[in-house]
């Protein structure tokens, strides 16, 4: 775990994945944090309302949440009650290599990210199917067998193939009651990740959303757990993040993600990863 001031990111991944099945009854409370991959969270029991984003999802038993890298997420507990979840931590390039012609393994997270839709909730039928493929899939990594590792790999992706279905084919309840989020700042929220190299500005955004400044900044605290400014500013972080790693010119990236003045954007850059942006495209 690393805090950091604009945000905290939660766990490192060195792996292709990661599967941890929790089950605990203790007083614990999370902050909002983030993940620098995707991840899966399976929810089986207790009393739990998952906040990301800017919008609270109430779970029920065998509800799927992905959540995509850098959302902005935490959980409210029940302490009373036991909470039991499988958890999976997942490394878009392990995803990424088994990809062809026109099967993207990470169309869910795509589509959840797009829609601003992050809960599957399955069917009995659909849930039974995904009870199996899970218990195969948690049987096999505590297996130390011949093949295990691949038979483990190989049962992850047809549990992506399954969920990718799922949500292509919008076999999925769409259950509204178990969502709520303020319209306003959604759409305030989906307007920054479009628009995350212009002006964004708190005086701009007011005017835009023809919301007093002071009312906004309140408001958007409130929703997502973040200042305005600090979201923005980790959202133009990660993004650049994102550009360095994958080979574009440092500058360039600056610009494209927002920031005005170079050396302010070296200078943040180097307080959230602790390493310049030198350092990461070596």
């Amino acid at each position: 775990m690393n805090s950091i001031d604009h945000g905290n990111k939660y766990g490192y991944l060195h792996s292709d994945f990661k599967l941890f099945h929790i089950k605990d009854k203790k007083n614990q409370e999370f902050e909002f944090h983030y993940h620098e991959f995707n991840k899966i969270i399976i929810f089986l029991s207790g009393n739990v309302t998952y906040l990301m984003e800017g919008k609270a999802y109430y779970l029920k038993p065998w509800d799927i949440l992905l959540v995509n890298n850098h959302a902005v997420h935490k959980p409210l507990i029940d302490s009373s009650k036991v909470y039991e979840r499988i958890v999976i931590w997942v490394n878009s390039d392990f995803i990424e290599s088994h990809n062809y012609n026109n099967c993207d393994l990470m169309t869910c997270f795509k589509l959840a990210n797009k829609k601003s839709f992050n809960l599957i909730r399955l069917d009995v039928k659909l849930q039974d199917s995904l009870k199996s493929i899970i218990a195969s899939l948690e049987k096999s990594l505590n297996s130390k067998d011949f093949g295990s590792k691949l038979l483990s790999n190989s049962l992850f992706i047809q549990f992506l193939i399954y969920l990718n279905r799922i949500y292509l084919e919008d076999m999925f309840i769409n259950d509204e009651s178990s969502l709520k989020y303020d319209k306003q700042v959604e759409e305030i929220l989906k307007y920054i990740n479009t628009n995350i190299s212009k002006n964004l500005s708190i005086d701009f955004l007011s005017k835009k959303f023809f919301i007093s400044k002071y009312y906004l900044m309140h408001k958007f605290k409130k929703e997502t757990g973040y200042t305005l400014h600090n979201y923005i500013l980790q959202k133009r972080l990660l993004i650049a993040k994102d550009l360095i790693e994958h080979g574009e010119p440092i500058l360039k990236v600056s610009a494209k993600c927002g920031f005005k003045d170079y050396s302010n954007f070296l200078r943040s850059f180097k307080k959230l990863f602790n390493k310049s942006p030198r350092e990461l495209s070596k």
